[in-house]
C-alpha cells in the first residue's frame, strides 16, 4: 500500500506545476516545524510562561498559545524573530548541503526531477524529521539547526 502511495506521488510529480507546489509546501512545513520545535524547547528550558513571553513581545497571550499549539501554524518571520529574541535566540538562514540542493533546489527551479519517487521520499523524510511533537533536541550553541559544521547566516 505504501509503495502505491509513493508511485502515485511520483507520477503526480511529473507535472512541473504540481512538483513546484509540492516541494515549496513540503520545505515550508519542515522549516516552520523545525523552528517552532527549537523555540518551544527554548521556552521550556527557560521556564518562562507563554503569558510572560507574550508580554515581553507585546502580543496577546492567546496568540502565543496558538503559535505553540496549532498544528498548522504559519507565523511571520517577524513574529519568529521576536519570540526568538525573547528566548535569547535568533533566526538564521543557512545554505543547503550540495546533495540537498540537487534533490530540492534543482527540481524546484527546473520543474522536473530526474527521479520523482526519490524526490517524494526525500521530502517525506524531511517532513518526518521536523514534524511530530514540538520538542526536538536543542542545537549546540553557535551551531546551525541542521547540526553540521557550517556557520549560520544571521537574518
Amino acid at each position: 500500500m505504501a509503495s502505491e502511495f509513493w508511485d502515485d506521488l511520483a507520477a503526480d510529480l511529473e507535472d512541473p506545476e504540481f512538483l513546484r507546489e509540492y516541494v515549496v509546501e513540503s520545505v515550508r512545513i519542515a522549516t516552520v516545524d523545525s523552528i517552532m520545535n527549537t523555540l518551544l524547547d527554548a521556552l521550556n528550558a527557560t521556564g518562562m510562561s507563554r503569558t510572560a513571553l507574550a508580554k515581553a513581545i507585546h502580543q496577546q497571550p492567546a496568540a502565543i498559545r496558538r503559535l505553540f499549539s496549532s498544528s498548522n501554524v504559519n507565523p511571520t518571520i517577524g513574529t519568529l524573530a521576536e519570540v526568538a529574541a525573547a528566548l535569547g535566540l535568533r533566526i538564521t538562514v543557512e545554505p543547503l548541503p550540495a546533495a540537498e540542493r540537487k534533490q530540492i533546489t534543482e527540481p524546484l527551479l527546473e520543474g522536473r526531477a530526474a527521479d520523482p519517487r526519490a524526490l517524494a521520499e526525500h521530502l517525506g523524510r524531511l517532513a518526518e524529521e521536523h514534524s511530530g511533537e514540538r520538542g526536538a533536541a536543542e542545537p549546540a550553541p553557535g551551531k546551525p539547526l541542521s547540526g553540521d559544521d557550517r556557520e549560520p547566516l544571521p537574518v
